[in-house]
């Protein structure tokens, strides 16, 4: 089976006010193409800068990242921000809809950055996709954090990227929205992505084809 990302001896040192700080150390890690990965441990165990430095959203101070055959650690950020668009979609904890754009807008934009075309009409079909074909014209603050959490989905998923990264996707949601989301998201896996979440959610991680736990910046 394909490898999609590879990790091989990855190390994330940050600088804190005390001096450098050791988030990741001596990551070891392979996804294959069209797994689903939960990523789980305790707060502050790095599973989150493992998944930014999956995405090239980090860069790993030593070791190497590599997604779909590519070396994220030696693009520069104009290198990265094209092989996101191309092949990577990101949903964040926090969502980050832009606040002054519409649903359709925010799908819109991130089809237009792909160079998809008929980008406002496919984004309309990805809204209704996920439950949202009433709220085409409404703004993240005239929504509910689970209608927000959706646009944000639609907008990772539309341009069908190869690999989709989720940070907490149910953290902030009811458990009847979480739910649904968790639907969505194992729906996508179907449908030909490699999914890779990180979550506090035991129920979210067990609908994954493997889990690994981190602790203290190491695979436990």
């Amino acid at each position: 089976m394909q490898t999609v990302l590879e990790l091989r001896g990855a190390e994330l040192v940050l600088d804190g006010n005390a001096g450098p700080v050791e988030i990741l150390r001596g990551i070891d890690l392979s996804v294959a193409r069209g797994e689903s990965l939960g990523l789980v441990g305790p707060s502050g165990s790095g599973k989150s800068s493992l998944l930014m430095l999956m995405g090239g959203l980090e860069r790993a101070s030593s070791g190497s990242v590599r997604a779909l055959g590519q070396d994220l650690t030696s693009m520069d950020e104009d290198g990265l921000a094209r092989f996101r668009r191309g092949h990577m979609g990101v949903v964040f904890q926090s969502f980050h809809l832009i606040p002054t754009m519409t649903a359709r807008e925010n799908v819109a934009l991130a089809l237009e950055l792909a160079g998809r075309p008929e980008a406002a009409r496919r984004a309309a079909e990805e809204l209704e996709a996920v439950g949202l074909s009433h709220r085409l014209d409404h703004y993240p603050r005239q929504m509910s954090g689970g209608e927000q959490q959706r646009v944000a989905l639609a907008r990772a998923w539309a341009p069908r990227p190869d690999i989709l990264l989720a940070d907490e996707p149910t953290g902030n949601l009811d458990s009847a929205t979480g739910e649904a989301i968790m639907t969505l998201l194992f729906g996508l896996r179907d449908r030909g992505a490699t999914l890779v979440l990180v979550t506090h959610a035991p129920e979210l991680a067990e609908r994954c084809d493997r889990v690994v736990r981190l602790a203290d910046g190491r695979i436990a």
